[in-house]
């Protein structure tokens, strides 16, 4: 059993997709599949199911799933107290991140972790923050950013940065520098999924203020954050985003704070609690938490 025929089960079950994890890995797709075909062939069992629309396990994949990941870690773990020292750690490390984080502190970490360990590859993918919780808890990725405390007894969050939420609008709203929640309802509004924190914080402090959340002006429902940007430049909406992101947008939007609405927004990394990392994931949270963001 070769160990990249392990790595390639892992990163398909993670992605679902072979295409994806061919990606992840930066191997060819071709390659994922032979690694996969190989795997299967010496177990004598099918571990992927390849007829539903995204690849699944099958029963016999979730039993060998859980051992393969431990397998990795430990193996490169071995590797790495052989080599004594995690100036020699490599391979890929899978970072899932929720969009601030992802857009605003978390280029610069990965930047500065790679001056320092220059084989480390990362695989980042942005989503909001209950995708990145579930997929930390289903072992696609190692370690993720979130803006939101994690309370699940599985998993360990650390805080990292703090930020607060602003409004901004298209240039021709003329919006004053403060502005009310009330106030903010009478505009279209441009919104993230459902599973974004500060969407969800929003809603809490509407209802807390006798607000009908059900009477807002809805103008889109967008899942990426540079499109709502975009789309607020155009004139579509407002929305709301942190206020390390709006800084850099003076000029091309109008920047507010919401008076009754003071969030000061906390972020997060997160890890699961068993299971062993792997020693470049090792070394990067001890790396976020010698560092003040």
């Amino acid at each position: 059993m070769d160990f990249k025929q392990i790595e390639a089960f892992v990163n398909v079950v993670r992605y679902k997709s072979f295409s994806k994890a061919a990606d992840a890995s930066f191997f060819t797709q071709p390659t994922i599949s032979t690694h996969i075909q190989n795997l299967e062939k010496e177990l004598g069992v099918k571990l992927l199911d390849r007829k539903s629309r995204s690849v699944e396990m099958t029963l016999q994949g979730e039993k060998f799933y859980k051992y393969a990941i431990e397998m990795i870690n430990a193996r490169a773990q071995a590797v790495d107290a052989i080599k004594s020292s995690y100036e020699s750690i490599d391979g890929v490390l899978e970072i899932q991140s929720s969009s601030i984080p992802g857009v605003t502190f978390l280029p610069e970490i990965l930047a500065k972790f790679r001056d320092k360990y220059d084989s480390v590859q990362f695989y980042v993918s942005l989503s909001d923050t209950q995708s990145v919780i579930d997929n930390i808890l289903d072992r696609r990725g190692e370690i993720g950013f979130v803006g939101d405390q994690v309370k699940h007894t599985s998993i360990r969050s650390t805080l990292v940065s703090t930020d607060k939420s602003v409004l901004i609008a298209p240039l021709s709203y003329n919006m004053d520098k403060k502005i009310s929640l009330r106030e903010a309802f009478e505009y279209p509004f441009i919104w993230r999924e459902t599973g974004s924190a500060t969407r969800k914080n929003f809603e809490i402090a509407a209802a807390e203020r006798g607000l009908d959340y059900g009477e807002m002006k809805f103008a889109a429902l967008i899942d990426d954050l540079n499109s709502i940007i975009r789309s607020v430049e155009s004139g579509l909406g407002v929305s709301i985003i942190s206020e390390k992101v709006a800084d850099r947008l003076h000029g091309r939007v109008s920047i507010s704070e919401i008076s009754d609405f003071d969030e000061n927004r906390s972020f997060y990394m997160i890890t699961l609690k068993s299971g062993s990392l792997s020693p470049a994931a090792d070394a990067f949270v001890k790396f976020v938490e010698n560092k003040s963001i």
